[in-house]
């Protein structure tokens, strides 16, 4: 018996504007960022249970093709959070304090 092999798979999707591991809810964003601050691709699968190694390899090998699109796309994307970071701090004084002094708590306590 003779098994064909997968010639191409697509492990990517693109919903709107952004980049999706196909079928399920994880963003490009979340395995990208994990590999770019040196984890291993099997330390990123156990981080998300919901992705085999085959995806989180196919995911890597996908931004490792398009790596100049998806480092603008991630640039933009801090862009646009820091911009809704800055109008929250604005409109939301009081909280933003809370919330900026409960992480600074929290990453002195690891």
């Amino acid at each position: 018996m003779t098994i064909a092999p997968k010639i191409a798979k697509q492990y990517i999707e693109q919903r709107g504007e952004g980049y999706w591991l196909e079928g399920t809810c994880i963003s490009l964003d979340s395995v990208v960022c994990a590999f770019l601050n040196g984890e291993s691709p099997e330390s990123i699968a156990q981080n998300f249970p919901l992705l085999s190694l085959e995806q989180v390899y196919g995911a890597i090998t996908f931004y490792l093709a398009n790596r100049e699109l998806i480092d603008h796309y991630l640039k933009a994307g801090e862009q646009e959070f820091e911009k809704l970071q800055e109008s929250f701090r604005q409109d939301n004084p009081l909280l933003y304090q809370k919330l900026k002094a409960a992480q600074l708590n929290k990453q002195s306590q690891t």
